[in-house]
């Protein structure tokens, strides 16, 4: 990479109010620090005062706002009040930012704020999206966009380039239950509605990981590839003070969860962490719970203190011998210790991708959104675990929840999962590795920022 110009290139980074949206988008912060731009994020103030987080880093931290600025950290604002106001407030409010920040020569904006990149072109810089979720459920929402795939759904099997065949339900849930999400539906759709007058369309994802729809959206916009964005130290290890998240929404309960594990046979402990929005109900948490004692498991579960009366007593009080119930954990940390046997997951995106990184077999139990769709490929695609698939009461039982931890850990399948998982995650690894398809489109746009500067 040639040499920037004297002064550095300055990007503005902005991101959904959301840890699965801040987490990412900061982490590739760290990777344009690391190659001599400066970098300021920005998500809106309400969510910055409900998070913790760790200013030791030579990001800069901004914020812009949302309409909401004096909600207190738990106040909750139904979808279809606050994403009008946001799109009412935030153009005017990230206009002020960039006016303060003066001189900047990109914006970077989460795919959830379109709005931003009409900003970004009345300041005339450089203006690239940055979506979160997979190439794969993004190209969905822009097939329905752009009305390739009409709502409600009529066709059994749902057919979309670069994509395998899926089920109804294996699409997102905002596509195959839109009616039930009507303002989240226009949300995640209005992201492809100014996207052609994007100069970079960056996904959180590696080039080997989704080649088909890769190849497929190349054809429409300039994608880019820029993923995973999980702490150096977990990957490449060329960031040597990249060791964790700078965001987290509760302090992580780090010494009684690694000491718990450490005391653990090898591969012996289910890990359970269904994400920080969405929670199992509580019949569903009462199967999750008599699948675990039945079935004899190690397991560490992240339970939200507000969901914990879903939870036995004797095993949140932690006096179950073989379970420890804990309201966040250190994940990557986790999901790295050697006791780890398999991750029981949501199937949020980022989940999968530090399940991928760390080389955990997983067993997907989706909730809602995309990860209906990742779970999908993390089973049938990936092959990188299997999906406990729910009864037609909605449930996942515990003998079917029994059954798919058995298979990712002790039985023939188990032995394919890890074989793949090895794969997958040495593939992770090279893509952001020096020379790497990952690490080669962030030059690229480094490169092109520097050359608008000299």
């Amino acid at each position: 990479m040639s040499t920037l110009s004297l002064k550095e290139p300055h990007v503005l980074v902005i991101s959904y109010p959301a840890q699965g949206h801040v987490n990412p988008l900061l982490q590739f912060c760290k990777r344009l620090v690391s190659k001599g731009i400066k970098t300021t994020f920005a998500t809106t103030f309400s969510f910055s005062k409900s998070v913790h987080i760790d200013h030791n880093t030579l990001i800069t931290f901004e914020t812009f706002s949302d309409g909401f600025d004096d909600n207190g950290p738990d106040q909750f604002v139904p979808p279809d009040v606050y994403f009008p106001k946001l799109r009412e407030v935030g153009p005017k409010s990230l206009c002020d930012l960039v006016q303060k920040l003066d001189g900047l020569d990109a914006l970077i904006y989460d795919g959830f704020l379109p709005w931003a990149l009409d900003v970004a072109k009345r300041f005339e810089i450089v203006r690239a999206v940055f979506f979160t979720q997979t190439c794969a459920v993004n190209s969905i929402y822009y097939n329905v966009n752009r009305k390739l795939l009409e709502l409600p759904l009529s066709n059994s099997v749902v057919s979309v380039p670069g994509l395998p065949p899926l089920e109804k339900w294996e699409t997102p849930s905002f596509v195959h239950k839109f009616e039930l999400y009507p303002a989240i539906c226009d949300l995640v759709l209005s992201q492809f509605t100014n996207i052609d007058q994007a100069d970079y369309v960056f996904f959180n994802s590696f080039y080997k990981l989704e080649e088909e729809v890769v190849d497929v959206m190349a054809k429409l916009w300039r994608v880019r590839t820029v993923g995973p964005t999980l702490p150096s130290m977990y990957l490449d290890k060329r960031l040597l003070d990249d060791k964790d998240y700078i965001v987290n929404l509760l302090k992580p309960n780090h010494s009684e969860c690694m000491n718990w594990l450490s005391n653990k046979p090898k591969r012996s402990v289910v890990y359970l962490s269904f994400g920080s929005l969405i929670q199992p109900g509580a019949k569903q948490m009462n199967e999750i719970t008599r699948g675990l004692i039945d079935g004899g498991f190690n397991f560490l579960w992240v339970v939200k203190s507000s969901e914990e009366f879903k939870v036995p007593t004797e095993i949140v009080d932690g006096k179950s011998n073989n379970g420890l119930v804990v309201t966040w954990c250190p994940q990557l940390e986790v999901l790295a210790h050697e006791s780890i046997g398999c991750f029981v997951t949501h199937c949020g995106f980022n989940s999968v991708l530090e399940a991928i990184g760390l080389g955990v077999p997983m067993v997907g139990m989706p909730q809602w959104s995309d990860q209906t769709t990742n779970a999908k490929y993390v089973e049938d695609v990936w092959g990188v675990g299997v999906r406990a698939k729910p009864n037609a009461n909605g449930l996942v039982s515990r003998q079917v929840l029994d059954s798919c931890i058995r298979e990712v850990m002790e039985g023939e399948k188990s032995i394919r999962i890890k074989k793949n998982m090895i794969r997958w995650s040495d593939l992770a690894k090279e893509a952001i590795e020096e020379g790497g398809s990952s690490d080669k489109n962030i030059d690229e746009f480094v490169e092109e920022l520097g050359k608008r500067k000299t």
